[in-house]
């Protein structure tokens, strides 16, 4: 945990995102491990996680993830939509195995598939979806890091991170707290800058594909509008049979053109012009009799 130092104080910039990301509000049932983790009730009966007690046991998770040699050696599992993207990206950053989807039964148990892992941790975004890879794990002694939510079971869980689990911002949020610990224990990024200078928190927020595709679907839209603008504000210069000539002086007569090229070429009026014929011999010198 922090252990009081400073270094590893939560500041008012980490408490504000959690709130913003509604991190705090838990659900109205609240399990008996998870009353420890409550800090009181609100007047419609849901319960408020104490964010003190969030953030000592993510710098918990964290240190122990650390702890693992081989970056590898770590499992990031969820079967939530909405976490599968939190999910890739902590695997990217920090090195870690993803399981982004559906979890094969028997992946720590039966070694005869192909999807056969042996994790030495194991990391899952919610205890009761995830329940299949929880159980595997107890079987082959893997310790689990859990996100879980007040009314979760902390069965065969070691180090449970409460918080809400049922928001996408909230589940982003965390995940990109956990991968920012993870990499400043590492000594890979720095405390001095923020870590949300050069990765943002939305990266690890869930979006929906229909909204995507939307958003794209409107930008090409508004480009080609934009595009279609441009082209009917420039005037076009190309179309010369409609260009009417700029002095009626200069315009040729009705009879004929100025360059009919065709026609016989006008006679010439007054004297000739001398010419010098070239073909009659030129005078010679002989300079045999000279000499």
């Amino acid at each position: 945990m922090s252990g009081g130092l400073d270094i590893f104080k939560l500041n008012d910039s980490d408490v504000s995102k959690m709130l913003s990301a509604t991190v705090h509000l838990g659900a109205k049932n609240c399990d008996f491990q998870m009353q420890e983790y409550v800090f009181k009730k609100k007047v419609d009966g849901t319960n408020i996680i104490n964010l003190k007690q969030t953030w000592e046991k993510l710098l918990l998770a964290a240190r122990v993830i650390v702890g693992i040699e081989n970056p590898a050696d770590v499992a990031v599992i969820t079967g939530k939509p909405y976490a599968q993207r939190a999910v890739l990206k902590f695997s990217h950053f920090t090195g870690s195995n993803s399981v982004a989807g559906r979890f094969t039964p028997g992946a720590f148990t039966n070694q005869i598939q192909k999807a056969f892992k042996e994790p030495r941790l194991l990391v899952i975004s919610d205890p009761r979806v995830d329940h299949q890879a929880i159980t595997e794990s107890s079987y082959v002694g893997v310790p689990v890091i859990a996100f879980c939510n007040t009314d979760s079971c902390l069965r065969h869980i070691d180090i449970a991170i409460p918080c809400n689990t049922k928001s996408v911002h909230s589940v982003g949020l965390m995940w990109w707290m956990l991968a920012r610990e993870v990499l400043r224990m590492r000594g890979t990024i720095s405390r001095e800058i923020p870590w949300e200078q050069t990765v943002m928190p939305d990266l690890f927020f869930y979006r929906d594909p229909e909204e995507v595709e939307r958003e794209e679907r409107e930008a090409r839209e508004a480009a080609k509008s934009a595009s279609a603008v441009v082209s009917s504000s420039v005037p076009t210069t190309d179309d010369w049979a409609t260009a009417a000539p700029a002095d009626a002086s200069t315009a040729p007569a009705v009879g004929g053109s100025a360059d009919d090229w065709g026609a016989a070429p006008a006679a010439t009026t007054g004297a000739a012009a001398p010419t010098t014929d070239w073909g009659s011999s030129a005078p010679t010198t002989d300079w045999s009799a000279e000499s």
